[in-house]
């Protein structure tokens, strides 16, 4: 599981930084036969204004993704204070039956485990909201990407260029 989860992040950081470079400007062909120096002014001019239009400059590195949660969870405190608890609690039950220490042990044993499965549970939701996380960060660059590279591509072809 933790093995899948890392492919996954190193998967989502990959697309992230290969978005800006995987998402190259479009073939651009004059076809009305401008010159080389004129087709990179105006590609440069259109840069300009599709950036001032989608607040999106592709020359910017794509934010960073959040630190993820550490990989592996931490029970030592949740197992103890489960232990300490089921202990107190099989406590009571053995003393009312007759044998405190014999209840304190089965309920030590049975509240630590409780514990650790408390923190795995919260261990796999920290998780799961990092990769929401990540997700919903590459889902707001693609947009602002797909704003500027509208603006980018409307302008050019304002100016008599073929886009592929």
């Amino acid at each position: 599981m933790q093995r899948t989860l890392r492919i996954l992040v190193v998967l989502l950081l990959m697309s992230t930084i290969s978005g800006s470079a995987g998402a190259a400007e479009p073939f651009v062909y004059p076809a009305k036969g401008q010159s080389p120096e004129q087709m990179e002014k105006d590609k440069f001019e259109c840069y300009t204004w599709a950036k001032q239009q989608s607040g999106f400059d592709p020359m910017q590195a794509p934010q960073a993704a959040p630190a993820p949660p550490p990989s592996r969870p931490q029970h030592e405190g949740q197992v103890a204070r489960g232990a300490a608890g089921g202990a107190a609690l099989g406590a009571i039950g053995g003393a009312i039956a007759g044998d405190p220490g014999k209840g304190a042990a089965i309920g030590a044993a049975t509240g630590g485990g409780l514990g650790a499965v408390r923190k795995r549970s919260e261990h796999r939701d920290q998780q799961a909201q990092y990769q929401q996380q990540v997700a919903q960060q590459q889902a707001q660059y693609d947009q602002r990407r797909s704003e500027y590279d509208r603006a980018y591509g409307a302008c050019l072809e304002g100016r008599s260029y073929t886009l592929k």
